[in-house]
Formats: C-alpha cells, structure tokens, sequence
C-alpha cells in the first residue's frame, strides 16, 4: 500500500501566558528538527496569536490543543479549543495593543481558516508553504521495504503540563492526556 507521509505533531495544554511561551519554543525546535528553519518565525507568531485568542477569549476553559502537521510541500498549524463562538477579524485601531492577531496571520499564511465542531468549540489553522528541498518521499524506493521511523525529536520530550506526540499519516494519532496544570 502506498500512502502520502506525512510529520505531525500534537501538544496539549492550558493556554496560559507561560505555557505559550513553551509551545513556541516547542514548535521552533520541532520546525529544526525537521529541518524547516525557514518557516520558524511566521509558523511561531501564529500560534502565539492563537493561543493568545484562546487565552484572552475562549469558554468555559482555556484547555486546548495545538497540531503541526507536514504534508509534503505544506506547513499547517492549528489550535483547537472548546469555544463554540468563532473568532472574527477586527480592524484594529492604529495604536492599540492587540486585536490584530487574526489579520496578522492571515498576512504571513499562506491560507487560513475555521473549522466549527458546534458544542466541542473550534479549530483555528493556517498554513505555510514548505521549502521543497524538505518535501518528504511519496512512496519507499524501489525494492525497499517501508518501516515506520523511529519517534525521536523534541515534540516527544515531556514537559510538565504538556503531552507530547508525534505521528505518521495512516497511523492512529491518539494524544495522551495528562491534567494541566494552572
């Protein structure tokens, strides 16, 4: 059977101020590990905004979880959080001090967008086209026999809080959970 490989990468946490600051160290660190430095910055303003959206606006908890995921030539980052309300892009005024997160992604995706789950809340995405000197093989080579690689990278290092997973396209990708500290 021949499937399209994939990377993935999930973290679970409490979307507040500390906790965000790790996951965009997180996201950075799995990014080189993927070799993907290019797409470091744009790939961690974006879920510093979004966990920031679901820090600042998201009922009745600020548990949420955030996916990267390389599917050959795309980048794509996404928060899920249990808010109903879809978030909106606001015009924000030229000295304010947020309300721009939303129309900053859009700005540095290459696409973004919403998928309303209706009372287990939403999920915010955006992606990023990836350097194609990373895009990943379609299928094994000829003659060779396909394995699953071996889990390694920083998305598999547990930190206090967080839970960490790391999976192939194809594969169940059931993230374990722990409870989140406040």
């Amino acid at each position: 059977m021949i499937s399209q490989s994939s990377r993935h990468c999930t973290v679970e946490l409490q979307a507040l101020p500390s906790r965000i600051g790790q996951v965009r160290r997180i996201v950075s660190a799995q990014l080189r590990y993927w070799h993907l430095d290019p797409l470091i910055d744009e790939a961690a303003l974006g879920v510093t905004e979004l966990l920031t959206n679901v820090h600042r606006h998201a009922q009745p908890d600020k548990l949420c979880t955030v996916e990267i995921e390389l599917l050959r030539d795309r980048l794509t980052v996404s928060v899920h959080d249990h808010d109903p309300r879809m978030p909106t892009v606001r015009s924000a005024d030229p000295f304010a001090t947020h309300g721009r997160g939303l129309a900053m992604i859009a700005a540095v995706s290459e696409s973004w967008g919403v998928r309303p789950q209706g009372a287990l809340g939403k999920t915010v995405w955006f992606t990023l086209p990836a350097p194609p000197a990373v895009g990943l093989p379609s299928r094994p080579a000829y003659g060779t026999k396909a394995t699953a690689p071996k889990a390694t990278g920083p998305c598999l290092r547990k930190r206090p809080a967080l839970v960490l997973t790391e999976g192939r396209a194809g594969h169940p990708r059931t993230p374990a959970r722990l409870p989140a500290a406040g």
